[in-house]
């Protein structure tokens, strides 16, 4: 449930920007929580030809939702498979990158510099939100050399957060995702999931948390965390005998790619606070409804919030951080690939 305050706070941060491929808007509400644990980033302009959106959800603090808001788009774009093409191969390293580099003393001064507060006995730490804006993708990337220092040893944050992300290239869309934040695409009218929730109820979920010695709890790996993937949440990747990937909660992420074709319309991405409060096809269902009168994308999630948001924290729902970005394809695509092959793909996404 969380601890929630006596009022919510509606005051809503919203973006809307555009290129020749796409035209976007996002928002985000701290609403009853306590405090804001989400961050993301809207990036149109990766490189000239690639646009890159993301979310993530932050639990047991905020910073490495901030972290990964700030480092994972330029991780995808420092791998060796991106400069080839492979955007699938880029962004599940990139994902198990954000948890090396938490690590060790350059893990801990780059979190302390993220927050503005820091226990140093659980290495949990608090600060404010960032987000990245455009044009900061192409930065120089720092090479992330290893320090000496009194926390050499900092095995990274017990605080964790989701990951939910699209790439787009030409006709190609690439969406990663662990934890539960959801990408939703819209082909005509038809509301499509790109990701999967990862919650302990999945059976390939179950299998790894006990191959690797966890367990499962009132629906909560060791009793604790209700996903079964995150970036972060170290405690639950000791085990040095196992990969990344095999940890009782990883970072690696399931990846989806699609071909786009003209019938699709936009895509969703958003944190749980939205999905615990409306399925995926009546979020798009309002969606359209919105298009029909209201052209600035970010005021379309903006209500969504409001839709959501509930009246009081008595049943839980309704009461969570929110974010959401609407991606809106601005032309008719060229695809060679069939209506039938697309559909049929994104069915089996579904």
């Amino acid at each position: 449930m969380g601890t929630y305050l006596s009022t919510p706070k509606t005051d809503k941060l919203s973006e809307d920007s555009e290129n020749e491929r796409v035209r976007f808007g996002l928002s985000s509400m701290q609403g009853w929580r306590v405090t804001m644990e989400d961050a993301h980033a809207a990036l149109p302009d990766l490189d000239h030809t690639t646009s890159f959106f993301g979310v993530y959800d932050g639990h047991g603090g905020k910073v490495v939702a901030k972290f990964c808001a700030k480092y994972l788009h330029q991780q995808v774009l420092k791998q060796e498979a991106y400069s080839t093409g492979d955007i699938e191969t880029s962004v599940r390293k990139a994902f198990i990158r954000m948890d090396e580099m938490m690590r060790g003393q350059r893990g801990w001064r780059e979190l302390s510099i993220l927050g503005d507060k820091i226990n140093r006995f659980t290495g949990a730490i608090e600060g404010l939100i960032w987000t990245p804006r455009g044009g900061e993708a192409s930065s120089k990337i720092d090479d992330w050399a290893f320090e000496e220092g009194p926390h050499s040893d900092f095995t990274g944050p017990t605080s964790g957060c989701t990951a939910c992300v699209a790439i787009m290239r030409n006709n190609q869309l690439v969406v990663a995702n662990a934890g539960d934040s959801r990408c939703v695409i819209s082909r005509k009218g038809e509301a499509y999931n790109l990701s999967r929730d990862h919650k302990p109820a999945l059976e390939v979920e179950r299998e790894r948390i006990l191959k690797a010695g966890g367990f499962i709890h009132a629906g909560r790996v060791n009793g604790s965390l209700n996903l079964t993937r995150a970036i972060g949440d170290m405690e639950f990747k000791q085990n040095k005998f196992l990969s990344a990937e095999k940890q009782i909660v990883t970072a690696n992420p399931e990846v989806n790619v699609v071909e786009l074709c003209e019938d699709d319309e936009f895509l969703v991405l958003a944190c749980d606070g939205i999905w615990d409060c409306m399925t995926s096809q009546q979020l798009v269902d309002f969606i359209h409804e919105q298009l029909k009168s209201e052209s600035k994308l970010s005021r379309i999630c903006e209500r969504v919030f409001d839709k959501c948001l509930a009246p009081s924290t008595s049943t839980g729902e309704g009461c969570d951080n929110m974010t959401m970005i609407l991606v809106q394809f601005k032309k008719p695509i060229q695809s060679p690939v069939s209506a039938e092959e697309v559909d049929d793909k994104l069915k089996t996404a579904g």
